[in-house]
């Protein structure tokens, strides 16, 4: 390599011979410096790359034996592999020391790898203000289990404490937030605006439905329906439209729908609210119901409008076979709660215990296995 640069030196040297001296000697120093440095600096990089790569093994190495899903932890964020730091022992220490099983440990980060990028001081933060709120390292262990992104998808903390404060400041009791944490803990990774905008959004539409205590609608409606807070002011705001125009509902009607049964739905998607109510509307009106009898059913039990069309059809098919009667079926809608196999046991067992469901109650059909059973050997005895 020297002796190339001394080459390439003496060829220039010779073809600016003519010119200043002072630029020859300038400009043959600054080649030669660059060709050095050029040099160097593959150097460096061949062994920057070969410790990388021993680094990149050893992470491997380590979640291997943590029990980590390599695959699934690629395919989920496969930039965490690129880290130059990780820090998934302390993680694992870290975890250990709250109660979480090794199995558990191996389950979030193959399930949210960018975990093992989260310092220990954070953790520990992080930890402490959740347990301001939870109240034991288990029930924290637990959400981890079932939802890791919830506790490592931010890293920042000061935003986690100012909404605490914040929801704290509406009237959220420590029960709510409890349920909160539990049932959606993203809400706590939204940013402050986002929560704010929620809570100013519901507090409006309380007042404009007469609502006197904008504070203690919000605590109703998230009561009712935890996972609001992570949803757009756009969904609630048409879904509440859709129920009031839907049902033609006042103002006062519309008010206790919503702080009641209504509020589960308001975080559903606008198609699909619209979508199932439409396939229960014409697939009761197929059978012979009123419109009026297809609101009643639905504003009588809204989780109906959960129900895709293929499972609702499926269920009023298995009813009608069976000689259930459509009337009979508007005036229980609980039983359509039970999945398709519960209906077909329960109508045999009931046949065969002399049970007649066509001209009987049939709400039986949703009530629980112990409370059934027992009935059922009632009707047997």
């Amino acid at each position: 390599m020297i002796m190339a640069s001394r080459n390439i030196w003496c060829v220039r040297r010779n073809f600016l011979f003519d010119l200043r001296g002072w630029m020859l000697q300038y400009s043959a120093e600054v080649f030669l410096k660059s060709i050095s440095f050029r040099t160097f600096s593959v150097e460096c990089d061949s062994k920057d790359k070969e410790s990388l790569e021993e680094e990149r093994e050893d992470l491997l190495s380590n979640l291997v034996t943590m029990g980590v899903d390599i695959d699934m932890a690629r395919r989920r964020q496969p930039g965490v592999f690129n880290k130059a730091v990780t820090n998934e022992q302390e993680l694992k220490i870290f975890l250990l020391s709250k109660g979480a099983s090794d199995k558990v440990i191996g389950s979030i980060i193959s399930r949210y790898p960018r975990a093992i990028t989260r310092t220990p001081e954070s953790l520990s933060k992080r930890w402490d203000l959740w347990r301001k709120i939870m109240a034991s390292d288990l029930e924290i262990v637990n959400i981890l289990e079932r939802s890791p992104e919830s506790f490592f998808r931010s890293n920042n903390n000061l935003n986690l404490e100012n909404n605490i404060k914040f929801l704290c400041s509406v009237g959220l009791t420590h029960k709510c937030l409890c349920r909160l944490l539990t049932n959606a803990p993203r809400t706590f990774s939204n940013s402050l605006n986002l929560n704010k905008q929620m809570v100013e959004f519901l507090q409006e539409t309380g007042m404009s439905l007469g609502h006197n205590d904008p504070r203690d609608f919000v605590r109703k409606i998230i009561s009712k329906n935890p996972s609001i807070l992570i949803q757009s002011t756009k969904r609630v705001k048409t879904n509440i439209e859709f129920l009031q125009s839907t049902f033609n509902l006042n103002k006062q009607d519309l008010l206790l729908l919503i702080c009641g049964p209504g509020a589960r739905i308001l975080d559903l998607s606008n198609d699909c609210t619209k979508k199932n109510y439409t396939n229960i509307r014409e697939r009761l009106l197929s059978l012979g119901c009123s419109e009026e009898e297809v609101q009643r059913f639905v504003l009588s039990y809204l989780n109906m409008v959960f129900l895709s069309e293929k499972k609702f059809n499926d269920k009023i098919d298995c009813l009608i076979e069976e000689k259930i009667s459509a009337s009979q079926i508007i005036e229980n809608p609980r039983i359509l709660d039970s999945s398709i196999n519960t209906l077909k046991t329960r109508i045999r067992e009931l046949s065969h215990a002399g049970y007649d469901l066509s001209t009987s109650s049939i709400a039986l059909l949703s009530w629980s296995q112990r409370r059934y059973e027992a009935k059922l050997k009632r009707l047997c005895g």
